[in-house]
């Protein structure tokens, strides 16, 4: 019922403000019908593209023959059907009203199809997103707290037979584990932030890179005190719009993972990038690398080992959320090996794109 009352307000709204016009065309200037004929014909194309079906372009175009016999030829202001040329006005101006319903018609049913087909693939990255994340969490979050579970049993059953120090390991190891779930709950929400959030994208101010550069970098430290990070980046100022607290999440994602598993003690580089429209960040690590085979497949979210012993800290979820975060700000990231003179290991990049100038 809504949809025809705009339908039919559209359609009324259009044919007064042609007529008032034609009115003020017609009697205060040029007196000629074929130029009214021009604007009623106009009116039927609009009120075509703004309407839904035909029904309303039809009454339109009888409308318009009427308006232009009664109002615009002479004898004014009586209708007057002995007019030549008016059953071809009348079939123009219908015929006028069908092709034009005919075509915005079909040109809405694409767009809708369009639209759906949008919101299914949409839809179906969200699912494929949940499955991987559901599949990474099955194996990264398992294997930890069983790690946690052993440790205390361990502790509660062998406290009086066990040193001091085989407390204080078996301790540290919990206090470890429990810190990576917390990291990794964190990350989970992130997620589930940004899939909720609407418009699919997130809210972004503009923030100085090297500030949230510091803050990501002071985080990590307190997680991994001995961490040592090197940064290059440009001597001019760069700002761009972000979001900073997930941004420093990616980072802090890519350097953890650069220190802990690349088996290298080499200090991690962050390299910082102008580009014409964007700023590029890479990690940069001088381990053992990624294998060939996982690099198609490392944003997944599955199990990201690449053969360290402490297998069950996969890089798998942690990079899948570095990527959701990228795409929701209209970035891209990508992993790959690196090589130079006597060096090797892993490197992960992403854009950011710069404020558009309006």
């Amino acid at each position: 019922m809504k949809k025809i009352r705009w339908n039919l307000a559209i359609t009324v709204l259009l044919l007064a403000v042609t007529t008032i016009i034609s009115f003020c065309f017609f009697h205060f200037g040029n007196k000629y019908t074929a130029n009214i004929t021009v604007l009623y014909t106009l009116a039927l194309i609009l009120i075509a593209l703004k309407t839904s079906g035909y029904i309303y372009g039809i009454i339109a175009s009888i409308f318009c023959v009427f308006a232009v016999n009664y109002f615009f030829s002479y004898p004014y202001f009586r209708l007057n059907f002995t007019l030549d040329g008016y059953p071809v006005t009348f079939a123009g101006m219908l015929t006028i009203a069908l092709i034009t319903g005919a075509v915005t018609t079909s040109l809405k049913q694409q767009q809708q199809a369009i639209s759906e087909r949008e919101k299914q693939l949409a839809e179906a990255d969200k699912e494929k997103l949940r499955a991987n994340l559901l599949r990474a969490v099955s194996h990264d979050l398992r294997t930890p707290l069983t790690s946690i579970i052993g440790s205390a049993d361990s502790y509660l059953e062998n406290r009086e037979e066990l040193s001091e120090t085989e407390c204080t390991e078996l301790v540290s190891n919990i206090r470890e584990d429990s810190e990576w779930l917390l990291n990794m709950v964190e990350n989970l929400l992130t997620v589930t932030r940004i899939n909720s959030s609407s418009a699919d994208k997130v809210k972004k101010s503009a923030e100085v890179v090297e500030e949230v550069v510091s803050e990501a970098i002071l985080r990590l430290q307190k997680r991994i005190p001995d961490a040592v990070i090197h940064v290059s980046m440009p001597n001019n100022f760069l700002m761009i719009p972000m979001d900073p607290t997930l941004i420093e999440q990616v980072l802090i994602n890519l350097m953890e993972n650069a220190l802990i598993h690349s088996g290298s003690t080499e200090p991690v580089d962050l390299i910082i990038r102008e580009l014409d429209d964007a700023i590029s960040f890479s990690v940069r690590d001088y381990g053992r690398g990624l294998s060939e085979d996982l690099l198609p497949h490392i944003f997944e979210g599955g199990q990201v080992s690449s053969g360290s012993s402490d297998s069950h800290r996969g890089m798998g979820i942690g990079l899948s959320i570095c990527q959701t975060i990228i795409q929701a700000h209209g970035g891209q990231i990508t992993a790959a090996n690196h090589t130079g003179d006597h060096t090797k290991g892993a490197e992960f990049t992403f854009t950011l794109p710069k404020e558009k100038e309006s």
